[in-house]
């Protein structure tokens, strides 16, 4: 006598759960929209379109598991000024090795890939800044390197010879960690670059300015529509510069 195959399901292996990186790309791509930066329309980017929904989101994840602000996830007047600077100026990153510190969703990294820098890394601390930047990378169209890692707190020079770090200037804490390191950079012969839209902690002795922009803003983020912002080049100094003590733009 023959037996029918059973046709009772067979037990599946159970699926794998998703990486720390796969979720924070699953998030990233559901919590965005594919926008060009106004200032940049070059450069696509995944981009909040509303700030409130987005930080409410950022805020539940980070109560879970420790989740940083959304500040990937906006278009700051720093960084499309620096990118705008690097386009229009291609000569300052053609054939060179370039680092963009404290990246965000990358609208540097990837404006300096297109200006011809030979090879381009972007660092930030952020697993979410991290897969925005990864995102954003493919769509583009572009290769960069993504560093995961906070680099100020090694002594070790990297081999760049550009770094570019876009409205790094916005609070004393990350001022008193990133100004020191990009200093000890700017000494080695590396070109630093900084977008700074007025902010309270940007140096204001040892800085060449390079170019100043109108960028368009956010009333939600900048409580204006748009905001002077200036290309500075940072300058090895023996001891750090004063900053202004006025708040934003004032």
């Amino acid at each position: 006598m023959t037996r029918e195959p059973s046709s009772a399901p067979q037990p599946r292996a159970p699926a794998e759960a998703p990486c720390p990186a796969e979720r924070a790309a699953a998030f990233v791509a559901r919590e965005t929209a594919v926008a060009c930066p106004p200032f940049v329309p070059e450069v696509r980017l995944h981009l909040a379109t509303e700030v409130t929904p987005l930080w409410h989101a950022t805020e539940a994840a980070l109560a879970r598991a420790g989740v940083p602000p959304p500040y990937w996830a906006f278009a700051w007047a720093g960084g499309q000024a620096l990118a705008r600077y690097l386009l229009d100026h291609p000569a300052a990153v053609s054939g060179k090795r370039v680092l963009d510190l404290a990246a965000g969703g990358g609208v540097v990294a990837i404006a300096a890939v297109r200006a011809g820098a030979a090879s381009v890394s972007a660092a930030d601390i952020d697993p979410f800044a991290a897969a925005a930047l990864e995102l954003n990378a493919a769509l583009n169209g572009v290769v960069v390197e993504v560093i995961a890692e906070d680099l100020t707190a090694s002594a070790a020079r990297g081999a760049w010879d550009v770094i570019v770090a876009g409205d790094v200037c916005y609070e004393r804490a990350m001022v008193d960690r990133v100004l020191p390191w990009l200093r000890r950079q700017a000494g080695s012969a590396v070109a630093v670059l900084v977008g700074d839209p007025g902010r309270s902690y940007c140096p204001s002795e040892g800085v060449e300015e390079l170019a100043r922009y109108l960028v368009p803003t956010s009333l939600d983020l900048e409580g204006r529509e748009q905001r002077e912002t200036r290309v500075l080049r940072l300058l090895p100094t023996p001891a750090d510069p004063e900053v202004a003590s006025t708040p934003d733009g004032e």
